[in-house]
């Protein structure tokens, strides 16, 4: 089963870049404990996965590239083509010289039905190019103005255009401390689009990676090379394929994890006016847990207490929420590695605390006319706003 990729604006491509490097490296590095039979079969599944023909003896990654500025892109194919070992096909890519900058509407409701006809080509090329098509994964920030607004707007077309096909939007939040002044009103716009077409989110908070980069790595100096880097390798370590115990390849339908899916595990009423979760989170609920566990010690390592009926929703038992894939073939260069990915109440209070920031703004109407004369009206934002206090409200009663 094959993915495509769709790298979105700055973000996205610098952090897709990093994926399939990672990735690469995985599958030309050391084997492990596994045998050299399960190794073949192992990358030629990843190969199956990720890329398609090669040329000139290179593998192509099954991606397509889209922003607004034709720098950014001329630079991860650049140095996807210099590593020797993959690179992108030079006409998977969309860029137009028309920055939108950090306007999420402009994005939205300019460049995205603008262009919708060339990208969405572009996609429908790699997607033939598949001889089984599990689905699509896109790479977006939550908060610029390519990267989420035409993000979303891509993410509606593939819907569309793709309906039995599995999406899964990778996004990265943004900093708490951003430079962009309307990064929360683009955050709140991104999330409630994707709620109503993604079949999942996987989120990586930009704060909680650069503190494992400073206090687990102990890089002295974070560059975002840094960052996208660690980014890449935890997703690699979750996305590439697992062998069972008795050494049978093994993909779920979508290689996905979740760790957080916007669409809520309960019904929630429409919630208009902004409120700020009033439950103490004891500990973190959730509605799933996958370990993947890659390397040495298998069997020596204790995922027991995953099984702890505290941990999860009342109406799901630990054996339907928790699964358990481990592989003896190591990922990349680690030894042994393990990575959890989690449905839970991990983002809530994050989220309350973004939408209770753009609801303070939007009260007061700021930066408001940066939005309706792109076309998105305040109601776009009420309905916006009323989607996401229905997923607060969804996992505050888990």
């Amino acid at each position: 089963m094959s993915i495509v990729t769709v790298q979105l604006g700055q973000c996205g491509n610098q952090i897709g870049h990093e994926v399939f490097n990672a990735i690469c490296s995985d599958v030309h590095g050391k084997h492990g404990l596994c045998s050299k039979k399960e190794n073949e079969s192992y990358q030629d599944a990843c190969k199956e996965r990720f890329f398609s023909q090669e040329k000139d003896g290179v593998p192509v990654a099954r991606a397509v590239l889209v922003d607004m500025e034709p720098k950014v892109i001329s630079q991860t194919l650049a140095v996807a083509a210099r590593s020797g070992y993959w690179k992108y096909d030079d006409r998977s890519h969309f860029c137009q010289k028309q920055g939108s900058g950090n306007n999420w509407a402009n994005g939205y409701s300019v460049h995205g039905p603008k262009h919708k006809d060339m990208i969405m080509n572009l996609v429908q090329k790699e997607a033939e190019k598949c001889d089984r098509l599990s689905g699509f994964v896109t790479i977006m920030s939550m908060a610029g103005g390519t990267g989420s607004g035409l993000g979303a707007f891509v993410t509606q077309c593939l819907r569309d255009a793709f309906p039995a096909s599995f999406i899964l939007n990778h996004v990265i939040w943004p900093y708490g401390t951003g430079e962009v002044i309307v990064q929360n009103y683009n955050s709140v716009l991104t999330l409630s689009h994707l709620y109503r077409s993604s079949d999942a989110l996987l989120v990586h908070e930009n704060d909680v990676v650069h503190k494992i980069c400073a206090q687990l790595l102990n890089i002295k100096q974070i560059s975002f090379r840094d960052v996208n880097r660690l980014i890449a390798h935890q997703l690699g370590s979750v996305f590439q394929p697992i062998y069972a115990s008795e050494g049978a390849l093994h993909y779920s339908r979508s290689p996905l994890g979740i760790n957080w899916q916007v669409r809520p595990p309960c019904p929630g009423s429409s919630i208009p006016s902004r409120h700020s979760t009033s439950k103490p989170l004891h500990f973190n609920t959730s509605i799933a847990n996958l370990v993947v566990l890659r390397g040495k010690d298998l069997h020596s390592a204790d995922t027991g207490s995953f099984q702890d009926p505290a941990l999860y929703t009342s109406w799901l038992t630990p054996q339907d929420a928790f699964n358990l894939w481990k592989t003896p073939r190591a990922f990349n260069k680690y030894e042994k590695s393990a990575a959890l990915v989690s449905n839970s109440q991990f983002l809530l209070k994050p989220l309350d605390k973004l939408v209770g920031k753009a609801w303070n703004m939007f009260a007061s109407k700021a930066y408001i006319h940066q939005y309706t004369k792109y076309g998105i009206e305040e109601d776009d934002f009420l309905d916006s706003f009323t989607a996401l206090e229905q997923v607060i409200s969804s996992y505050t009663t888990l």
